[in-house]
């Protein structure tokens, strides 16, 4: 579930896309936060991080039991850093070892303190330095671990993972600008060398044996990418996209190019299945948030894409379309920082709307 990816226009102008999968719907809020913004992340018994935003931010976060304890999964800044949160099976953060007055930061917090505080990827390599980081049992997820890894791009391109496994913290330099899932993300990386032969020209005829072979059709330079829908196979279908789509001239050129490029991983309903006995603690998790952990299972389920978003760095504009939509919606930052309050408006508001919705966020 989930794919993650930066695309460059003619100009070097970076623009972040992403899909969010799962096979339910969680109550995602599209959430807009000022400058000065208050927040206090804490592990156990251990001293808090408490701090107040130096950016406003704009995107989409999930509420951990209230809207007062609101999780960022995918937003930006004003000053064009962007953040997102991606399921990782493979999550083993640290053990806590950590003495009672040292402040530590819950790992779920990480959006919302990465966003509030930092400009540059180069500013959030520092801080992690110092600031340590834990997983804890999260209220929305049923109290299960947060099984996600994290990204973060911003507007030169610079990018980095974060991910907890074996026990550890990792932070990896991301030279392509993509994630999906597990395996973790210098794993695929590696697996990036299995496909040197990866190129966006056709060939389109070859004499084999004496006999002349010619392909009638177009598009078979990408007979070599991955069919599958796993993260192993997303993960390449991206950095091939990213790296071969067209590069267009201009942001609003940008956008549409970009649209079309995630248009490649949008999954619809029913399109695979499994069985809901293998379902992850997250699925399970996301159907007590939504009330449904009671209802009956069904044999198998399918994940689907919830909504993709793209997001102008340099502009400061999210363009989102739930599953539910035939096209995007934008919101400005920059506009919803002009009238400065918090606005949190439920994601599906947004259904079957066209155009500019930074309108509705301000109405609520």
């Amino acid at each position: 579930m989930c794919t993650s990816l930066l695309y460059r226009d003619l100009s070097g102008s970076v623009y972040a896309g992403r899909t969010m999968e799962l096979p339910v719907e969680l109550p995602y809020l599209a959430t807009f936060l000022p400058k000065g913004t208050p927040f206090c992340s804490g592990v156990g018994a251990h001293a808090q991080v408490a701090f107040e935003t130096r950016y406003a931010i704009l995107g989409f976060s999930v509420p951990n039991g209230s809207v007062k304890d609101l999780k960022i999964v995918e937003a930006m800044n004003e000053a064009g850093l962007d953040f997102s949160l991606l399921a990782f099976a493979d999550t083993h953060g640290p053990e806590d070892t950590l003495p009672a007055e040292t402040a530590v930061l819950s790992a779920i917090d990480l959006g919302a303190w990465i966003l509030g505080q930092f400009a540059t990827v180069a500013e959030v390599k520092a801080a992690l330095e110092t600031q340590p980081v834990l997983i804890e049992p999260m209220a929305a997820l049923g109290g299960t671990i947060p099984p996600f890894h994290y990204t973060v791009h911003d507007r030169s391109g610079a990018s980095i993972v974060i991910e907890f496994f074996d026990g550890e913290r990792h932070v990896f330099d991301n030279p392509v600008g993509v994630m999906t899932n597990s395996p973790r993300f210098d794993w695929h990386l590696t697996n990036l060398n299995n496909y040197t032969f990866l190129s966006n020209i056709d060939q389109t005829s070859a004499t084999i044996l004496g006999r002349q072979l010619v392909q009638p059709d177009s598009g078979i330079a990408t007979t070599g990418l991955p069919a599958s829908d796993t993260a192993v196979g997303r993960f390449i279908r991206a950095v091939y996209y990213a790296n071969f789509t067209e590069k267009a001239d201009g942001p609003d050129a940008a956008i549409l190019e970009l649209s079309h490029l995630m248009n490649k991983f949008d999954r619809p309903r029913g399109a695979s299945r499994y069985a809901s006995a293998k379902a992850s603690a997250l699925t399970s998790s996301a159907a007590q948030i939504m009330g449904k952990a009671d209802e009956q299972k069904p044999e198998t389920i399918t994940e689907y894409t919830s909504w993709t978003s793209l997001t102008d760095l340099e502009r400061r504009k999210i363009f989102v379309k739930p599953y539910s939509s035939l096209g995007y919606v934008s919101l400005d930052l920059d506009q919803l920082a002009e009238a400065g309050a918090a606005r949190i408006v439920p994601l599906e508001h947004f259904s079957q709307a066209e155009g500019n919705a930074t309108a509705m966020m301000l109405a609520h």
